[in-house]
This record gives structure tokens, C-alpha cells and sequence, in this order.
């Protein structure tokens, strides 16, 4: 057997097979064999998500889809009044859906004249609003128009912690969590942000420490308080505030339990939980108790999807002591990687995560928040990545039958090519991933957002005024018996 001439058959085969690779690759889809490099680290997809994509055929259906949007795009939309007022109509391109924002707006408007009164905002998103970006804005952008104070509701431990500005968090190393981007069947009920935490070390301290940021309308940590869940176990913890050590009891009897660290505002606070690592913990609340609150509950890697398993029971129960009035679904970063521009399936499963939260926060205002602009290479070329106006259109399409607001970020920030532009420029308002916004153009989306929640407002009140106008009952002055009898008199005259 000649060894030697087995070897250069093999290296000769070897060597055709990647010329001819390369040949190939100048003929074959460019995204396939895109020159960005992806990071992988630390990079979660939620479960939901990736089920709904291998159910579905991934078959281009591009009659079906382009059939609809025709449709669509002259489609007139007309709404029915609610409370009295009616939005002028809107058409498919331009749908924001104010009208679906009324009881929200009411509330808005109830805490205008009235300054002790509290409107709450859930902010559910995925690595966009990481670190409380953008969030942080609009809850800015709202506590200095209607007053408020505090970050809201914050979890145990957090990928973002030690980069979060508005709110300081550090923690022990041995807290047990489950998350619902990756765990269909908790041990017990996900918390509002979709997280139990436990702390199920029994020869180690569990502990977090929180301390105020430095944020404006953030500087302090107001009325901080826990909240648990249920379970046959009781247990402790202690809270140092200062020098000062309070010593409380857990008692978890009910589907969501609450104590108060402190009345008022303090800097900081470190609790440690003793024999208690049967009891969900969810996380802290700190407000001032007036005003507008924004919760940050953000997840890298989420689609949304997952909002779906929700316990609508547990939720109703934080909503007892919360009290939301409108609810934001911010996503659409991780649906877009997966070789198609058909979105029905993600349609389909968002119209049942709108379905939970209706169900689990009864009365509440939902706002849909579409898709950024996101760049992708083509010929060598960063341009708007195939997928985006497609699944743009597809959130629009499920908050309009869902009967949500929407904002569509990918126009707000200026459309076509736009994610390239604040990439580019200087200062840079996105990073070089030409996906996700720095903090200078995160606070600018934070401000654009609520420049058009709050145009909504605007245009709200003046409707409302029409109402009441309209609606105010008119004086009949009667004429006095004097008059009468003048009258009388002239006409027999």
C-alpha cells in the first residue's frame, strides 16, 4: 500500500473542496456568509420563540403576504367612541392608535389636576432597554411633567446591574433563579418581571444590597418594599439600613406578599434572608407614592412570546398593590434573524401575549413599540436589514387587531438606512453592531417616544374639553312674572 499516495489524494480533495467552497460562496446569498461577526456570549433565545420558528415552515408565502399589505396599504381605519371621544380616523401606514390609549391618557389627566394622584407604566422589553435605557428617559420625561419619585419595581439580580445608572445593585452569587425566557413550568409562579429568585443556600448568606443612583428623580430610595410569593414555609430577613439592622418576619400565605423596609426615602439598604429558601422572592419597589412610575422589565434575548405563560392569578395579584395603566411591549431585536420575511406566527403568538396581559392586568392601555431599524451587510454594503419593514408591518398589524397603540420606532428614527446614519455619525448615536442604541441615542429614542405618547395627550385633552362642552347641559333662563306682565299689557294694547 503506497501511504504516500493516499495522502496527497486526501490533501488534493481537501484542497478542491475549498476552492471550490470559495467559488461558491461569490454566487450564494451574501447573508449566509455575512463578514459581521456575532458575539455569541451570553446571547439567550427564549424557548417560545424557538418552537414557534420550527413549527412553522418558513415557506415564503410571498402571494399571501403581499396580497395583505396591497390591502392594507388603503385600508381606512375608524374608530368607535369610547367614553365620548373619538380620534379622527388613521389609515394602516400612519396608525398610532391613540384611541386605544384613552383610559390611560384619563388617568394622565386625572394626575394633572390633581397632584397626590399615581399613574404606573410596566416597560416590557428585550436588550434594547437593557441597563434601563431608554426606559430611564421616558420615565424622566414623564416625573418631570407630572411629578414622581423613584426607579419603580427592580428584581434581585440582573444581567445589567453594574451597568444600570438609575438604581445601584449588587448581590450574593448564590441566589437561585429561574426566568421565563428559558423555564416553561416554575417551582412556583414567575413575578411581574418574569423571574422567581430564591435564596436556597443554607451554609451562605443570600443577600442584596441596593443604593440610590444617580439619576434625576431617582437620587433616593423610596418607601422600599419587598415582594413574595406563597409558600408552607416561613422565613426571615434582616435589613441594614446604616448601623441599624431590622429584623422581620416572611409570611408567605398569599399569592403575593409585601413588607415595607421603610417609610419614607433612604440612600441605601442591604437585606439578608435567613431559612428562607422555600418562599419566591420577586424583587423591591421604591416610589414616592405620586406621580408617574415606570418599571423597567427587561430581558436580552426575549421576543415577547413568553409573556404568554404568564399566572394571570399572580399578576392580578401584583396589580392589587401596583395598580398599571398602560403597558409597553418593546421588541422585535431577536425575531428578526431567522431567514424569513413572513411574520404570521409571530402575529399570532403576540396576539396571545396581548390576550394574557388584558386578562392578567383587566382595564389596562397596551402600547406596542415596533422594531428600530437594524443593518445588515449586503455587497459589502451596511444597509436596512430585509426583515425589518416586514415585521414592522406585522406588529402594527397585531396591535391594530389587538386594539393596542403603536409607535413604529423603525420611522420615528428616520426609516430606511437611518440605523447606518447614527452608526456613522459623530457623535455616534448606535454602536457598531448597527443593531443596538448607545446611551446618547437611547435618550433620544426615550424622547421621541414620549413626544408621541404625549402628543396623543395633547390631542386627548382637546377632544375631552369637546365633550364636556358638548356634553354640559344648557341654562333655560326663565322670564321674571314682572316681564310677563309688561308683555301682556303691550299686546292688549
Amino acid at each position: 500500500m503506497n501511504t504516500k499516495s493516499y495522502f496527497f489524494q486526501s490533501f488534493a480533495i481537501v484542497a478542491l473542496a475549498f476552492i471550490a467552497f470559495i467559488g461558491f460562496k461569490q454566487v450564494l446569498p451574501n447573508k449566509i456568509f455575512s463578514d459581521s461577526k456575532i458575539d455569541s456570549k451570553n446571547v439567550l433565545i427564549d424557548s417560545l420563540l424557538l418552537e414557534s420558528v420550527a413549527n412553522d415552515s418558513l415557506s415564503p408565502k410571498g402571494d399571501s403576504v403581499a396580497d395583505l399589505e396591497n390591502q392594507e396599504a388603503g385600508e381606512k381605519i375608524n374608530f368607535d367612541a369610547s367614553q365620548g371621544i373619538e380620534f379622527p380616523s388613521e389609515t394602516f401606514d400612519n396608525y398610532k392608535g391613540y384611541q386605544y390609549l384613552i383610559s390611560f391618557y384619563e388617568k394622565l389627566y386625572q394626575l394633572e389636576n390633581n397632584p397626590q394622584a399615581k399613574v404606573r407604566i410596566a416597560y416590557y422589553g428585550d436588550s434594547m432597554t437593557d441597563g434601563d435605557l431608554i426606559v430611564q428617559d421616558v420615565r424622566t420625561n414623564y416625573q418631570q411633567r407630572f411629578g414622581g419619585n423613584g426607579v419603580g419595581f427592580v428584581p434581585i439580580t440582573s444581567e445589567s446591574a453594574a451597568s444600570r445608572g438609575s438604581v445601584k445593585s449588587s448581590y450574593s452569587k448564590n441566589w437561585k433563579t429561574q426566568s421565563y425566557l428559558n423555564v416553561k413550568r416554575p417551582t412556583n409562579p414567575f413575578g411581574v418581571n418574569g423571574h422567581v429568585f430564591y435564596a436556597n443556600d443554607a451554609k451562605n448568606q443570600t443577600w442584596v444590597q441596593y443604593e440610590a443612583g444617580l439619576n434625576k428623580f431617582s437620587t433616593s430610595l423610596d418607601n422600599p418594599t419587598l415582594f413574595y410569593g406563597k409558600s408552607h414555609r416561613k422565613g426571615n430577613v434582616n435589613f441594614i439600613i446604616g448601623k441599624d439592622t431590622l429584623r422581620k418576619n416572611l409570611v408567605p400565605n398569599n399569592l403575593v406578599n409585601t413588607i415595607k423596609v421603610a417609610s419614607g426615602s433612604i440612600k441605601a439598604f442591604k437585606a439578608n434572608f435567613v431559612q428562607a429558601d422555600s418562599i419566591p422572592i420577586y424583587g423591591f419597589n421604591f416610589d414616592n407614592g405620586t406621580g408617574v412610575h415606570v418599571d423597567n422589565f427587561s430581558q436580552r434575548g426575549n421576543s415577547g412570546l413568553p409573556i404568554s405563560i404568564f399566572d394571570a392569578g399572580v399578576m392580578q395579584s401584583f396589580n392589587n398593590t401596583l395598580k398599571y395603566d398602560l403597558i409597553i411591549l418593546h421588541y422585535g431585536t431577536n425575531v428578526l434573524n431567522y431567514g424569513t420575511k413572513n411574520y404570521f406566527w409571530y402575529e399570532k403568538g403576540m396576539k396571545k401575549v396581548v390576550n394574557k396581559i388584558r386578562e392578567s392586568f383587566p382595564g389596562v392601555s397596551i402600547l406596542i413599540v415596533s422594531t428600530a431599524d437594524k443593518s445588515t451587510k449586503y455587497d459589502l454594503e451596511m444597509k436596512t436589514d430585509s426583515a425589518v419593514v416586514p415585521l414592522m408591518k406585522a406588529q402594527k398589524r397585531y396591535a391594530l387587531e389587538t386594539e393596542s397603540g403603536f409607535v413604529n420606532l423603525y420611522t420615528l428614527m428616520g426609516g430606511d438606512g437611518s440605523m447606518v446614519k447614527w452608526v456613522d455619525e459623530a457623535p455616534a448615536r448606535a454602536n457598531k453592531d448597527y443593531t443596538h442604541f448607545n446611551q446618547r441615542g437611547a435618550k433620544a429614542i426615550g424622547n421621541l417616544l414620549y413626544e408621541q405618547l404625549n402628543k396623543g395627550y395633547e390631542q386627548y385633552k382637546v377632544l375631552r374639553e369637546k365633550r364636556d362642552v358638548t356634553d354640559k347641559p344648557r341654562t333655560v333662563r326663565k322670564a321674571k312674572a314682572d316681564s310677563v306682565a309688561v308683555k301682556k299689557d303691550s299686546v292688549n294694547e
